[in-house]
């Protein structure tokens, strides 16, 4: 992958969080979920304490609030099975504006939707401060097997390309007046994925040959080998330090 190779989620900035290595930041934000998760449901001012933890780290990194809470639509889907929970769910009825709800529904439909959102966001000021390249190598210095890794870095490098190769496809059957209208084009799409599998596959031995010629050896260059010092480790441990703090006092008072 190319260091010029940047998502549509990363903002490229100076700052502090931004010059962050990439291990300690996975790292921080690994530790923060978790402390998020271990977090007593009950204790709602604690997850008002983590949003603001995270609106500071956001603050930090210049990511606009907009911005931000665009990225937060992606937990639309969990948003709406929790929505589901208060009628679903078996317990103690309760009544909220006229509606009998279950009271270990509302529960669990909080549970997931502050934990789901924190960690979404946490996320999402992770990658807006990190280049995909950047979170691989974090990745593997975090000895992550490598297998794995090369996985994700293959995905990520030629999702586009498949992508753009479907759309060519697509454009090609246009253009000869096919559109898909109902039960009886199946076949010819489903045409369509099987020679784009055999596309993407014969790409996939070239692109693969190719690299073996030039030197590959299953694993990344590490182009920087400066180990993160502990000033760095001492500032990307503050968000979880911080949300251990919180968590801590939640279970006290719970």
């Amino acid at each position: 992958m190319s260091a010029g190779h940047a998502h549509k989620l990363y903002r490229h900035a100076r700052t502090p969080v931004h010059a962050l290595p990439p291990h300690c930041k996975i790292a921080a934000v690994l530790a923060f979920v978790l402390t998020v998760v271990a977090t007593p449901r009950e204790a709602a001012w604690a997850f008002a304490l983590y949003a603001v933890l995270i609106a500071a780290a956001a603050a930090a990194a210049r990511i606009p609030v907009a911005f931000l809470l665009r990225r937060l639509l992606i937990e639309i889907p969990f948003v709406a099975f929790a929505l589901l929970m208060p009628f679903v769910v078996p317990g103690e009825q309760v009544h909220v504006l006229g509606l009998s709800l279950s009271g270990p529904g509302l529960w669990g439909a909080w549970n997931v939707l502050a934990k789901g959102t924190l960690g979404v966001a946490a996320s999402v000021v992770l990658a807006s401060t990190t280049e995909l390249r950047s979170l691989l190598l974090g990745l593997q210095r975090l000895r992550m097997p490598p297998l794995l890794v090369q996985i994700a870095s293959f995905m990520i490098r030629y999702g586009d390309v498949v992508t753009d190769e479907m759309r060519r496809m697509r454009i090609a059957r246009e253009s000869r007046g096919f559109t898909a209208r109902g039960v009886r084009h199946w076949g010819v799409l489903a045409k369509s994925a099987g020679a784009l599998f055999i596309r993407s596959y014969e790409r996939g031995e070239r692109v693969h040959l190719a690299m073996v010629s030039r030197g590959y050896t299953g694993t990344m260059p590490v182009t920087d080998d400066t180990p993160a010092t502990r000033t760095q480790w001492t500032y990307a441990a503050a968000l979880p330090l911080a949300a251990l703090a919180v968590c801590l006092t939640g279970w006290t008072l719970t």
